[in-house]
This record gives C-alpha cells, sequence and structure tokens, in this order.
C-alpha cells in the first residue's frame, strides 16, 4: 500500500507537470477553479470530536481535495456524525488499522487524545501517508523525537496543528527580534487559564455501564492501560490525567511557547524546574493526598536555554497555567490588559507582548510611551491562518518543496517544540517524586539538568521515567 500511495502522489505532481502539453487549458474543459478528479488527493480524518472536525473539513480545502475516509473510536458521537454529514461519500471506519490498511491515502488529520498521537502517526508514516497532528505532537518527549526522525527518514510532509504559527503577525515578531529592536532577550513569560478541565482530582471510577453505544472503548484506551470504560474522560476531560493528557502545558504551550521559540531559535533547554501547589490541609492538619495519575491544578516552570544564533544571551523561559500570570509591566499602560493567556518577551531596550497564537502583538520601547509598533489584526487568514491547506499544498508539490520548507510547524520545528513543551511536564510530575513512599521529602523539587541530544536528565535518574510512558501489549512504538 506504501507503494502504491508514493506512485499515487507522484502521478499527481507529474500530472501537473504535463497539462501544460495540452493545446486546450484544463479550465476551459472544467471551468475556472476546476480540479479533475484524478488530481484531487484523497484525505482522512482519524478523531472527529472538536478539532478533528474542522482540521479535516479545513484539509479539504473547501472541497478541492477528495475526503474518502473517516475515522473515530465512537461513532455515535456527535462530531463523529457532524463529519459525515459534511462528507457523506467517505466510507466511515472505528479502527484506524483498518482504514490505512484499506484505503488509498495521501493524508491524514490526526484529531486523538495526545495518547494515542504517536501510534496512529508511526502507523501512517510507515505507509508513506502524510500527516497533520494535533499538539501537542505526542504523550512524551521520546515519542515526539521518534516520530521527527520518522518524518525524515520516510520523506513525510507534516504538519502539527498549533495554528498560530501561520499567524503573519509572527514574522513580525520574529523580524523584530532579528532587528535588534528590544537587544539581548533575557526573560520570558509564557501563560495560560487553563485548565478548563479537571486537574488535581482523582481519577473516577471505571463504571462500564455507562459506556455509549457504538464506542470502542479499547481503541479510545490504545497504549494506556485499561481499567474498563470509566465516565467523563471521553470526549474532553482525558487531558486533566496522565495516562491520556498532558495537562494545560500540554493543551497550551505549543500555541504560546511556539512564539518566543521560534523567535529566538531556542531549542534546547539544559534545565527545567517546576514548582506545584502544595495539597491542601484537611481538618485535622493532615495534608491531602496527592493523586499520582491526575495533572496538577496549576503549575509553574522555568527552562533555562544558552545563547543562539538568533538570540546572542541566555534566556530564562518561565511557563504558568491555573490562573497564575506575570506582573503587569509598567512599560505596557494599564489599559493595555496583558490578558489570561500571552507572552511577554523581555530585553535590554524593551518588551514584545502578544497574545495566544502571536496575535495583537505590540512592541515597547524603554523610554517611549505606548505602543511603538503593532499587528494587524485585520490581515489576519480568519480560516485558521491558512494552517491545513499550507500542508495540504506542501502535499501537492512534495516533500523539500518550496512549500514543503515554508510550512510553519512541520515536524523539523514541530518535534523540538514538543519535546521542551513535554519535558516542562517531566519536571512537573518529577517535582511530585518523595524520597520513599512514607517520605515527606520530595525529591524533585529541584532544577533538573537535561542532555537534549540524549534525551537525559542527568541528576536525578527516576525522572527520566516521565520522558516516555510504559505501553499496553500490542501497543508499543
Amino acid at each position: 500500500m506504501a507503494s502504491s500511495n508514493k506512485s499515487r502522489r507522484k502521478f499527481i505532481k507529474n500530472s501537473a507537470l504535463a497539462s501544460s502539453l495540452f493545446i486546450v487549458p484544463r479550465h476551459v474543459l472544467g471551468g475556472t477553479g476546476y480540479t479533475a478528479p484524478s488530481d484531487r488527493l484523497n484525505l482522512a480524518g482519524i478523531g472527529l470530536h472538536g478539532k478533528g472536525n474542522s482540521d479535516i473539513l479545513h484539509a479539504s480545502v473547501g472541497g478541492r481535495e477528495n475526503v474518502v475516509a473517516l475515522c473515530d473510536v465512537h461513532q455515535n458521537a456527535y462530531g463523529a456524525q457532524i463529519a459525515a454529514e459534511k462528507f457523506p461519500k467517505a466510507k466511515f471506519y472505528t479502527d484506524y488499522r483498518e482504514m490505512l490498511e484499506k484505503e488509498d491515502l495521501d493524508g491524514v488529520t490526526i484529531s486523538t487524545p495526545d495518547h494515542t498521537h504517536a501510534n496512529i502517526s508511526k502507523a501512517a508514516m510507515e505507509k508513506g501517508i502524510h500527516v497533520y497532528v494535533q499538539k501537542p505532537l505526542t504523550h512524551n518527549v521520546k515519542e515526539a523525537r521518534m516520530l521527527t526522525e520518522l518524518a525524515t527518514k520516510n520523506k513525510i510532509v507534516t504538519q502539527m496543528g498549533n495554528q498560530g504559527a501561520s499567524n503573519p503577525e509572527q514574522k513580525m515578531i520574529q523580524k523584530w527580534i532579528k532587528d535588534g529592536r528590544i537587544g539581548k532577550v533575557h526573560t520570558v513569560y509564557t501563560w495560560t487559564n487553563r485548565p478548563v478541565w479537571a486537574q488535581g482530582s482523582p481519577m473516577p471510577d471505571p463504571d462500564p455501564s455507562q459506556k455509549p453505544d457504538g464506542m470502542d472503548w479499547d481503541l479510545w484506551i490504545g497504549p494506556a492501560k485499561n481499567n474498563g470504560y470509566t465516565p467523563g474522560l471521553h470526549a474532553f476531560s482525558w487531558r486533566g490525567y496522565w495516562d491520556y493528557g498532558t495537562g494545560s502545558l500540554g493543551d497550551m504551550g505549543c500555541h504560546i511557547m511556539d512564539v518566543p521559540i521560534k523567535a529566538l531559535g531556542m531549542f534546547e533547554p539544559y534545565s527545567i524546574e517546576a514548582s506545584v501547589p502544595r495539597t491542601p490541609y484537611v481538618a485535622d492538619y493532615t495534608p491531602a493526598p496527592i493523586y499520582d495519575d491526575s495533572c496538577p491544578p496549576s503549575s509553574y516552570v522555568t527552562y533555562k536555554f544558552r545563547p543562539s544564533k538568533l538570540n546572542d544571551s541566555p534566556v530564562k523561559l518561565i511557563w504558568m497555567d491555573g490562573g497564575l500570570r506575570p506582573s503587569h509591566p509598567d512599560i505596557i499602560t494599564d489599559k493595555d490588559d496583558i490578558g489570561e493567556n500571552g507572552v511577554l518577551m523581555f530585553g535590554e531596550n524593551g518588551l514584545i507582548w502578544s497574545d495566544n497564537y502571536g496575535i495583537n502583538a505590540r512592541l515597547y520601547i524603554n523610554g517611549v510611551e505606548g505602543v511603538v509598533e503593532k499587528g494587524k489584526i485585520s490581515e489576519i487568514n480568519a480560516v485558521e491562518f491558512g494552517h491545513q491547506k499550507y500542508w495540504v499544498d506542501a502535499i501537492r508539490d512534495g516533500y523539500g518543496s518550496e512549500k514543503y520548507n515554508n510550512l510553519t510547524s512541520n515536524f523539523d520545528f514541530a518535534g523540538p517544540l514538543s519535546e521542551i513543551v513535554l519535558l516542562g511536564n517531566a519536571a512537573i510530575r518529577s517535582s511530585l517524586l518523595k524520597r520513599s513512599p512514607r517520605s515527606n521529602v520530595f525529591i524533585g523539587k529541584k532544577q533538573l539538568l537535561y542532555d537534549s541530544k540524549n534525551m537525559v536528565i542527568t541528576n536525578l535518574d527516576r525522572a527520566n521515567q516521565y520522558l516516555t510512558r510504559e505501553y499496553r501489549s500490542g501497543w508499543e512504538i
């Protein structure tokens, strides 16, 4: 099947070149904007709840491409039904493995819970199928590195679903940095108002009697341990539990940290340190239990980076979630609130502030009152900045083409970005490690030193368990 896909893509590209040999132009035969059926890419959507719906819709480019298959473990779910209505000719599957085996596909959008991203992406890429994968790229650091290397090896056209990466305002922010408008950057704050789901609470008890009709729970669980159907996890609360989700940092980090990581060219933190809230005390002054399987309600994570080619200065990048945010800088007037999600980059000569996705970017210079320069929101593409369309266009032109190289979040970038984000989660989980089960000494509440090349935390071996995961039998990667 993989060779069939590659041959088909080659045929599509060569057909576009050969069309110039015909005396009668194609648009005369089929009308302006006409695309011959043989020139349409065959696409499929895996995971149809929430973003899954919009991802495959936008990837179809208004019907320009051919959505031939849809896949979701819960065929009766609202999102699955909506997708089926939008693409009535698409064949519906419950098991992505069956779909990848039977369908002749050029590309797939993967919008499942975080814990299954790597398994599905790997299966598709090994068949030569191009992939668009929701953020974060994977569930853990080692999975992100594996997918990045596999994409290069198999020459796969990739894109991660942090659509703000294609926001044109980011290029303006990058130019401000390149031109030295605020001097050397030394401190960056990134923050979000997430979670807006349960975190810091115990895992709900399994109750198979509540499993909805038409749902394959074993497939939803994938590589995680199967304790039986657990109400509430599907289709949203999974985000707050480590077996399936990556918490607030995993959910929003790739959207927000994308801005400074790209602008400053920082890809290899040498240390990370996390601080999470102490558990509350109950009436008799004993601490409430720590739920090892649940992401904390809030966190404060510090990354340290060495100077880069784009910023000749060490940088401390701070992440905050759960209602935490930085103090309001004096240089920003009170009328300009820094918001519930955002980025602040402090340099020698001023600062840059932007909202989520890099929108509403503003430049402030020390000694100059008010905004010196700001982005033009009216010029932003309303359809997720064209993020999915750019991926599809790059598939048409091929791996290594100019359109591929212009992708703003292919795995060459999205992989390292996801590693940084997920490394923060390793620090968060490590901060709750005790010396022993009965001890009150938390051995991971310290700066963790990281060897990025070898993916190893060098000063706390127990923390390395959080760079990967245990896989259920049959789901190892």
